[in-house]
């Protein structure tokens, strides 16, 4: 069934936000003009969401736009995921209040490697187009380069709120990190869209793509910008970088877990922009924990089994689930949990990277440090203690993942 364009509308405008009226009016205006033209000439919107490769993996906060992109795809819409191997050589300060360490090469590639097949855990692949910006950027010129910067003075970049409280601080603001919005905006270019889609604190990236494509004699693209999901600390942005992110690859119980440990302010934030509820359904949920009819516990526990469900679907939800409440919640152990075997006195760093509970010996330092390794439920403390094979032992990291420790 063809739906009506004020029913597309409701469905590609929810959650968007702009932090500006006037913008949201213009952008609501052109998107309505375009759906018009699309069901008039049968030609479909070419829509685009960009991904710099930073991190191997890809967490829920990446996921955020690209339901989006999804919703465009279920509407019939030519739908681009851009992989920004060459933006990301630069790195985005549209986040940042400091300058960020640029990438090489070699990492830009290896973390590119898995982002298609993450990303079709949201995109539907048969209807996806992939592209990588290097394509475009690399071959630019010198004088390519400054003519796009003609276009955008300073001031336009110095009054982004980011650079502007670094210029207040006296850091330094990098003359690479002007070009990043360039290189973005002439990715629109490049692609000839019709829409863009980014999170709220990209819109100075997007709509440096309106002004590129009208200076290329392009119609200039519609931004769609959405919230930014807050990571595991309620706080931050997601972020793999900042330790608060659960990546869209971790096991079903790690999953659970995580969300399960969000502070419950941060709770309608994931219902927003990760569920499947409708705004009717969370709105009922805001009003049961506002007049304590709900217990924002279980609130929490329904929210942790939708976000599994969506990627492991209804059965593994209800097993992380069982898991949490076995492990947490009647604070028994793990039934299943994996073994390594101890042959010999090893110093407990040694144990936690070779049995793979952390991924390097200074993030087992760290945890260490913060209280979060036990042996037998008692926290180490000390880097250089030694496990002794005596035995069955049980070690645990964080709150979620145990090792049985099985002597020879």
């Amino acid at each position: 069934m063809t739906l009506t364009i004020d029913e597309q509308m409701a469905i590609l405008m929810r959650g968007v936000e702009y932090g500006d009226p006037q913008i949201k009016e213009v952008m609501e205006r052109e998107l309505r003009e375009r759906l018009i033209e699309s069901q008039k000439t049968g030609r479909p919107l070419r829509v685009y969401l960009g991904v710099d490769p930073t991190a191997p993996d890809l967490h829920l906060g990446h996921t955020v736009p690209m339901r989006k992109l999804r919703q465009f795809q279920e509407l019939g819409h030519e739908c681009v995921f851009l992989i920004g191997n060459f933006t990301s050589l630069i790195g985005d300060p549209s986040d940042k209040e400091s300058s960020r360490r640029q990438m090489t090469p070699e990492e830009v590639e290896a973390n590119a490697r898995t982002y298609t097949e993450q990303a079709f855990r949201i995109l539907d692949p048969e209807k996806t187009i992939v592209k990588y910006n290097a394509e475009w950027l690399a071959p630019l010129t010198f004088a390519d380069v400054i003519k796009l910067a003609s276009h955008f003075t300073v001031q336009q970049f110095l009054a982004r709120d980011n650079f502007a409280k670094r210029m207040k601080r006296g850091d330094p603001i990098w003359l690479h990190e002007f070009m990043y919005g360039l290189m973005q905006g002439y990715d629109a270019v490049a692609l000839h869209t019709d829409v863009q889609i980014g999170g709220v604190d990209q819109l100075f990236n997007l709509l440096a793509g309106r002004k590129l494509q009208e200076a290329f004699g392009q119609r200039p693209q519609v931004a769609i910008t959405l919230p930014i999901l807050v990571g595991t600390d309620g706080v931050l942005r997601m972020s793999k970088s900042m330790g608060n992110a659960i990546g869209i690859n971790e096991p079903p119980d790690e999953m659970y877990g995580k969300v399960m440990s969000i502070p419950d302010s941060a709770m309608l934030n994931y219902f927003n922009l990760l569920t499947r509820y409708t705004p009717a359904q969370i709105a009922e949920i805001e009003e049961g924990l506002r007049s304590g009819r709900l217990h924002p516990r279980d609130v929490k526990m329904e929210l942790a089994r939708e976000i599994v469900s969506i990627f492991y679907g209804d059965e593994a939800a209800k097993q992380a689930e069982d898991h949490f409440k076995q492990v947490f919640q009647r604070r028994e152990l793990p039934s299943d949990m994996p073994e390594y075997a101890l042959d010999q006195p090893t110093r407990i760093l040694d144990i936690l990277t070779a049995a793979g509970l952390v991924t390097s010996r200074s993030e087992g330092r760290r945890l260490i440090r913060q209280g979060g390794v036990r042996l037998d439920g008692q926290v180490i403390q000390d880097i250089d203690v030694v496990v002794t094979p005596d035995g069955e032992r049980v070690l645990q990291v964080g709150r979620r993942r145990f090792v049985r420790l099985v002597g020879k």
